[in-house]
């Protein structure tokens, strides 16, 4: 694998959570694998009073307890390339303090004047901070390229986001702005690409033609923890919906790019996004479902409902659950339904997608199995990565009755199990330049369109409910009628990629 070019990597919020259980440590990860350039420096950005060496010390405990190399022995040789800056990100004139340690460093070190500047900060800063970057020339790319990451969420409806990309588009372009999403960095997630294009045996049957239908689950066995103040002014469709899964739809449906360079493969799935076929104001109760998790008691322990949780108001309407069906538009996917869902509280925490075939036009044989016999393609995202096909299999003994069985892989059984991070992937493709995982603009504004009659009815229509699920159940029972065929319900997934249970273990 080709190394990243020299440059200097500056992370705002560095005194934050996601700078130590995962920038850095990610970063340390790429160090001990010799993945970062052969010239760089890492230098980390917050109002606390910090200095160089308390800064490396925090790290330092990040890297120990996070970092998933097993090598620890090279973390003092990793922090020196580490140091701190105290800057004032709503001051402009503090940014000339960054700018001074920037030309600095260029200088001691002979690194060139090409800079990745992450924003691991509240969404209120993702404006302020690249426009005062621009005031002092830090977008400049004339003596060296300047790339800007910017975490999710962006926006908090279609409106806020078209304000956000506006103001950067003012100091910035394109190619330099990373809209990061971790779930695009998981190896898994890419697979899909690769399951599709690499074998011949699917991507003839990966259309309407053969597919019944597509389900995507991301469910989580916690609840909000601590993030109530933040989590009651999201939910599940801004924290998940907008943009893991809609990207992992995105994957899923879109035609096979020109080549897999970042812009054609981001020009298929902006197509997909495109066509999704918009849920009426009106119609969204017939196509969305929301839930709120409540107080029970699982395997002997009492657990709170989500208006009970620490910074959450009681008489909340925000969402833990969320499940939607929606069609695709286009020739691929027309009349085949899509269906999403994901909530706090589940029995389980697993991501996966399914697709579903439609089954044979007469079958011939007994059926013992859920879901008609028909055949299913799970793509497992998380844990117990891997894929698994489930086919139909005769029952030993006289008669031909079919019962399904599974044939699967698990990334563990692979004889290098290491798995990089998201994070890591990430980093090390914003440092190359490769865009490819990283959300485009106008693909983000697609799915804030979609969403947006969603927000809209949830806000203005008192009528539609939330409807309560108790805490380690897999949400309301209403979401099963989105699937309205006869014997075909979702899919209840456990931890184990082969097992499939209605009610799995936390």
């Amino acid at each position: 694998m080709r190394k990243p070019e020299n440059q200097i990597i500056v992370i705002f919020g560095a005194s934050g959570d996601l700078t130590k259980r995962k920038l850095v440590p990610s970063l340390y990860d790429l160090f001990v694998q010799n993945l970062l350039p052969e010239k760089y420096a890492i230098i980390g950005v917050s109002r606390s009073d910090l200095g160089d060496e308390n800064f490396r010390s925090q790290m330092k405990e990040g890297i120990q307890k996070y970092a998933q190399s097993e090598n620890k022995s090279l973390i003092d040789d990793f922090l020196k390339t580490i140091c701190y800056q105290s800057v004032d990100a709503k001051s402009a004139e503090s940014f000339f303090l960054l700018k001074a340690r920037l030309n600095k460093i260029n200088s001691e070190f002979d690194i060139p004047e090409k800079v990745i500047f992450y924003l691991s900060t509240p969404p209120s800063l993702y404006s302020i901070i690249p426009e005062n970057l621009a005031k002092i020339g830090l977008n400049d790319e004339s003596n060296g390229w300047k790339r800007i990451i910017i975490e999710k969420p962006f926006g908090y409806n279609h409106e806020t986001a078209q304000e956000l990309n506006a103001s950067l588009k003012q100091n910035w372009n394109e190619n330099q702005i990373y809209r990061i999403d971790h779930y695009l960095g998981k190896e898994t997630v890419q697979n899909v690409l690769v399951t599709r294009f690499s074998n011949g045996i699917f991507e003839p049957l990966w259309n309407r033609n053969y597919i019944h239908h597509i389900e995507i689950t991301s469910a989580e066995s916690i609840g909000v923890e601590k993030r109530g103040g933040y989590y009651d002014g999201s939910g599940a469709l801004r924290d998940m919906i907008q943009n893991h899964l809609l990207q992992l739809v995105g994957l899923i449906a879109m035609e096979p790019p020109s080549s897999m360079d970042s812009e054609s493969i981001r020009n298929e799935t902006e197509k997909v996004f495109q066509s999704i076929r918009k849920i009426s104001e009106k119609d969204v109760h017939k196509f969305v479902i929301r839930g709120q998790y409540i107080n029970s008691t699982v395997k002997g322990e009492k657990m709170l409902g989500y208006r009970e949780e620490e910074g959450v108001n009681p008489e909340s309407k925000t969402e833990t659950y969320a499940a939607l069906k929606f069609y695709i538009d286009n020739w691929r996917w027309g009349g085949i339904p899509f269906y999403i869902r994901t909530g706090k509280r589940l029995p389980t925490r697993v991501t996966e997608a399914v697709i579903h075939f439609k089954s044979t036009p007469h079958f011939l044989f007994q059926k013992e199995a859920v879901n008609g016999g028909s055949n299913q393609l799970i793509i497992r995202i998380q844990p117990d990565e891997g894929i698994l096909l489930k086919i139909g299999m005769k029952i030993p003994g006289s008669g031909f009755n079919v019962q399904t069985v599974n044939m699967d892989f698990h990334y563990s059984d692979l004889p290098h199990k290491f798995l990089p991070s998201a994070y890591e992937r990430l980093l090390l493709d914003s440092m190359l330049g490769d865009s490819t995982l990283f959300a485009r603009g106008d693909a983000v504004m697609s799915a804030w369109e979609f969403l947006d009659p969603v927000i809209k009815a949830w806000e203005s229509d008192k009528s539609i409910p939330v409807y309560g699920y108790p805490c380690g159940t897999w949400g309301p029972e209403v979401a099963d009628d989105l699937i309205e065929e006869d014997g075909t319900t979702w899919r209840y997934p456990c931890k184990n990629l082969a097992d499939d249970e209605i009610y799995c273990e936390l």
